[in-house]
């Protein structure tokens, strides 16, 4: 019994940590507002390594549309600047010699969409996550079955593996639900 109930802790863990991760990921889908997160994968060369941007300085929005990134040490301040640029995230700094300000442009109806698909198919890949979980869940089971567990215990903890299932699958939904508001608010 108790080797049921490790399996079933194990999937639920496992499930919420694809939930976790959905969360985190969606957090760098840009939407129409500043979010200090946007900026979590830049990676600024300072010092001779690489550090996130984090590190080297201290990130804030004065408002909904604007980014603000004060260096810890003003020498760092075109190294940052650069790492920006480079992050591909289709940001545009501007450096005063004190603070970088990143002004975020309204986002367009189309790449309202783009982000959307972007969002989705993260949702789709947690979604996996969370069934690759359950068939985890599954083959110990089956595996227990072999070692002497009883086919009823079995097939109640099938069904318990498949509630757990069906209640991620529903909060994956409900987030990128929130999500999609989120991006679709202009």
């Amino acid at each position: 019994m108790s080797d049921i109930k490790s399996v079933l802790d194990e999937a639920s863990e496992q499930m919420e940590k694809a939930l976790a991760h959905l969360e985190y990921e969606l957090v760098r889908v840009r939407t129409g507002k500043a979010n200090p997160a946007l900026l979590d994968s830049v990676m600024v060369e300072a010092y001779g390594s690489m550090m996130g941007l984090s590190s080297v300085a201290n990130i804030t929005t004065p408002d909904a549309r604007t980014l603000l990134v004060q260096p810890w040490d003003k020498s760092t301040i075109r190294a940052i600047e650069t790492a920006i640029i480079n992050s591909n995230l289709g940001l545009n700094p501007g450096n005063d010699g004190e603070v970088i300000r990143i002004n975020l442009p309204p986002l367009t109806e189309e790449r309202r969409k783009d982000l959307l698909k972007i969002a989705k198919a993260m949702g789709e890949d947690a979604k996996v996550a969370i069934r690759n979980g359950r068939r985890d869940a599954n083959e110990k089971i089956k595996k227990l079955v072999k070692e002497g567990l009883a086919e009823d215990e079995a097939k109640n903890a099938e069904a318990k593996v498949q509630v757990i299932t069906d209640k991620m699958s529903a909060r994956v939904e409900e987030i990128l639900a929130a999500k999609e508001k989120e991006i679709m608010t202009v």
